[in-house]
């Protein structure tokens, strides 16, 4: 199996809390980053995304905060997307610091919505096929 998708981060102070941790919402945003970073490098741009008047959305996320991040921290936020049959997929990532420890698990459920008639895709795995020149980073 490949690794999964990665992208390097750096805990920025102004991301902590008054404990001098990272902000909870903040794993979001880290996640978000992660997730659209792997479209782009797969090759699908948010413009493209657009002109073709969809885009992806997220049903549900769950956030397994394991260490806490200071700033100055450098860590690694990993994307590997599930595909199932359907209109949804899963998305597993991982906060990793550079030491190995992990400091957050994320999964989502995610589908990819036909903005004119505000309606999931019948089949977003072939759809992003179709679109990405790397499709192997999706997972495709």
């Amino acid at each position: 199996m490949a690794e999964p998708f990665s992208v390097p981060v750096t805990v920025r102070g102004y991301e902590t809390d008054v404990q001098g941790h990272l902000n909870q919402s903040v794993y979001l945003n880290y996640a978000e980053h992660a997730r659209w970073s792997s479209l782009h490098a797969a090759g699908i741009s948010q413009a493209e995304l657009m002109s073709r008047r969809v885009g992806p959305v997220a049903l549900e996320t769950t956030i397994r905060y394991q260490r806490e991040l200071r700033a100055g921290d450098e860590v690694e936020v990993t994307c590997d997307f599930v595909w199932g049959e359907g209109k949804t997929f899963r998305i597993r990532q991982t906060i990793r610091k550079a030491d190995g420890t992990v400091a957050a698990e994320i999964t989502a459920v995610g589908g990819l919505m036909d903005l004119t008639v505000r309606k999931l895709v019948a089949d977003p795995k072939e759809y992003l096929r179709t679109m990405a020149s790397e499709p192997r980073l999706l997972g495709l």
